[in-house]
């Protein structure tokens, strides 16, 4: 729009009920209005703009809501004004990254401004990219996102090439380049639409009536998902997620307790299952918490104490059974906790959901059939006890990483991890009292006495592939070498805990290598404690970290064939250490290759030994010899 004289106005025709409207499909300007400060200014129209006339009219400033004007006195004139309209789309164009080899200039680094030396960027102004266009970037990075490849025939090539490259270069266009989603690292191209869009939900698809397949949403008689709440990719604890098939979550939300709502009761929900030909209702029990601090974290005391009383639910836990496709039975254990109404502070939750076999008899989940699964947890038992312990476990620290508040978490096969939590300490500690609670704390980790050799091993059954663990005891807690000496120092106190455990392939179930335990082993490591503080702070209390680690050492199945002296003394054949690998030349052709089948391998080779012998024939010394046989 071009305005002569320049005035500071503000135009009528831009504040359009003065909202970003195409968020509803609807008519807006952007930006919705305009102060001016020069004789020109742009506006752009968006949404259906097909049959829209654009006019100008003088904004009357009735309720003293405008800005007062810096340059001259406004004019009701309208004569002198011009309206400029540049066609465009109504969309924003979105590239599918699939098909674009790179951005369209990957130094425009900065938004809104421009960068220096880079002279694609079309923020730059002619004067300023005068200042640096002999010293601008070069390659990919400074905007020829597309560079001819050397195998394109098309090519200038600036070194020597063979003689036979133009047999085997590639004739292709430019616009298919190598480079071609190279920055895109996903399955899904982007929706061609709108730049304004509002999320609608729609009506949820039915799954249940030919049977769940696996991550299918669980459907209850409403037509309705069942949902639980879940975690989010972004951390974010979503109230209403639906339930997958088949897929187990355990995660935790946290709420504030002023704005906690009691999700519907699962009471009354029917689960819909019409391959069975009936309606499936969870079996729901209740139990009382024990210990508030675990789920509540109180930032101050309800100021009456006579009030109402609530139940929040602090654990849910659900069990589905189900029978090929289709759910059998649901069993629901919620954990709850009675509040004071006016409570404040952090409420954590926890919910639970497993998918277990119909004839599984009871909620023990294997961890793997025959062998261990990765990432599952490593199965345990303790003998001296009725009521068993079910795996080994590491601590997972939360607040200030207190061994107090630490909650503990399984030891998954085959991952190798690192935790600890944290000890307070005084200047005046018994050394001996505090060796003893450094071993019971790390001893809290390890309450089994035997662990699975198999994924599946039974639990009644201690000849099913039960092995004892190794244990390396710690130092005897009451041996003090600086005994009745200083305060604040104390020798050998075992704060670490290593936990090693030998695995190895064990045979193939369908093709799937099974592996197992053959040992497990726990030893102690003792550390020097010394208070870290001075004398002015002997009432503070120092902290102490104790650690747990686990290793996982695999063992090959055979004892490798040791070397002959030849391959000890002689290593310009050896793979591992040369950067030329000759027994590997013709890898694809030996039987250690799986990625294809070998007559296809085979057929390659002929192939390429076809062109190989083509290429001999037509290099210089074969054109040479047939030059002077002639």
């Amino acid at each position: 729009m071009g305005f002569r004289p320049p005035v500071a106005l503000l135009l009528g025709p831009l504040l359009l009920q003065g909202f970003l409207r195409p968020l509803w499909g609807d008519l807006a300007f952007i930006p919705p209005f305009i102060r001016m400060s020069g004789p020109v200014v742009r506006a752009s129209l968006v949404g259906d703009t097909e049959g829209v006339t654009v006019s100008l009219a003088v904004l009357q400033d009735e309720a003293g809501i405008l800005p007062v004007p810096t340059c001259r006195v406004l004019s009701n004139e309208t004569e002198d004004w011009s309206v400029t309209v540049t066609p465009g789309g109504n969309v924003t164009v979105i590239p599918n990254q699939v098909y674009q080899p790179l951005g369209p200039c990957p130094c425009n680094l900065t938004a809104g401004a421009c960068d220096i030396r880079c002279c694609c960027d079309q923020e730059c102004l002619s004067n300023l990219t005068e200042l640096f266009r002999w010293s601008c970037f070069t390659g990919v990075f400074g905007g020829d996102v597309n560079p001819p490849f050397d195998q394109l025939c098309s090519a200038e090539t600036t070194h020597a090439v063979p003689d036979w490259f133009p047999f085997l270069c590639v004739q292709s266009p430019l616009a298919n380049t190598p480079f071609l989603g190279y920055f895109y690292h996903g399955a899904i191209s982007p929706k061609q639409g709108s730049s304004f869009e509002v999320y609608v939900h729609t009506d949820p698809k039915d799954f249940a009536d030919f049977g769940y397949k696996q991550g299918d949403p669980i459907m209850t008689v409403k037509k309705a998902y069942f949902t639980i709440p879940q975690v989010s990719l972004a951390g974010q604890c979503m109230q209403e997620a639906p339930v997958a098939f088949l897929h187990n979550f355990d995660v935790k939300c946290v709420t504030n307790l002023e704005a906690y709502q009691e999700r519907d009761g699962v009471i009354n929900e029917k689960i819909k299952n019409v391959a069975l030909g009936g309606i499936v209702t969870p079996k729901v029990i209740y139990e009382e918490a024990t210990d508030l601090d675990k789920f509540i974290t109180r930032t101050e005391a309800p100021l009456n104490n006579g009030s109402s009383l609530r139940i929040v639910n602090v654990e849910e836990h659900y069990i589905f059974k189900w029978n090929n496709n289709t759910i059998s039975e649901i069993n629901v254990k919620i954990i709850r906790a009675e509040i004071n109404a006016h409570q404040k502070g952090i409420l954590t939750q926890r919910f639970v959901v497993k998918f277990l076999s119909y004839n599984s008899g009871n909620e023990e989940e294997l961890s793997g059939n025959p062998g261990y699964q990765l990432g599952k947890p490593v199965r345990a038992l303790n003998i001296n006890r009725t009521n068993n312990v079910t795996t080994l476990h590491l601590w997972q620290s939360a607040g200030r990483g207190l061994c107090t508040s630490a909650n503990f978490k399984p030891i998954l096969f085959g991952e190798n991890a690192l935790s600890g939590c944290l000890l307070e300490v005084g200047i005046n500690e018994n050394c001996t009292q505090l060796r003893v609670s450094a071993v019971e704390r790390l001893d809290s980790l390890i309450q089994a006495t035997h662990v699975a050799m198999r994924g599946n091993s039974d639990y009644t059954d201690l000849s099913d592939g039960w092995l004892e663990i190794i244990r390396v005891d710690a130092p005897d807690p009451g041996v003090d070498p600086l005994a009745g000496s200083v305060n604040g120092i104390c020798l050998d106190i075992p704060a670490q805990l290593s936990i090693r455990i030998l695995i190895s392939d064990a045979g193939a179930v369908e093709g799937i290598t099974q592996q197992e335990i053959l040992g497990v082993e726990t030893r102690f490591s003792s550390v020097n404690w010394q208070y870290q503080c001075g004398l002015t702070c002997e009432h503070k209390v120092d902290l102490l970290l104790i650690s747990a680690s686990v290793q996982f050492i695999k063992i090959p199945a055979q004892l490798p064939r040791p070397l002959t002296r030849f391959q000890i003394n002689y290593t310009e054949y050896d793979c591992n250490r040369n950067e030329v690998c000759w027994p590997q030349l013709l890898y694809p052709w030996t039987q250690y290759y799986q990625g294809e089948p070998y007559s296809q391998c085979v057929a390659k080779g002929l192939l390429l030994l076809s062109f190989l012998t083509l290429a001999m024939f037509l290099s210089n010394p074969w054109t040479r010899i047939c030059r002077a046989c002639s």
